[in-house]
């Protein structure tokens, strides 16, 4: 009857263990996933500084930042001095070297400095 008692107590704990594992690893990669599109972001920033070229040109698709993590860069014009820029930043849990996944997506505006 003690084995019984202890079986029923120990399994809902050993679930509620499971959750918290797979809920603090979700935490964990949106999190990096949210410094690595800031990063990324400021990249482009400092890079818009020295050469404001045409539209797109930021743009890039798949690009891997490291640790199975994939990043989309979208570039629009709003204006000739204004741009819009998007990161989209995800892990790749098949490793097939596409973005499907979108952990965290990151929009700013950037414009012409002279």
């Amino acid at each position: 009857m003690a084995s019984v008692l202890l079986v029923v107590g120990v399994v809902p704990i050993l679930k509620a263990l499971t959750k918290a594992h797979m809920f603090s690893t979700m935490v964990e990669r949106k999190t990096q996933g949210l410094v690595l599109a800031q990063g990324k972001l400021d990249e482009i920033k400092a890079r818009s500084i020295y050469g404001f070229g045409s539209a797109g040109e930021f743009s890039e698709t798949d690009l891997s930042l490291g640790n199975s993590y994939l990043c989309n860069v979208a570039d629009s014009e709003v204006s000739a001095d204004l741009r819009t820029i998007t990161v989209e930043v995800g892990y790749d849990d098949d490793g097939d070297g596409s973005l499907e996944d979108v952990d965290v997506i990151l929009t700013t505006y950037i414009s012409r400095r002279w």
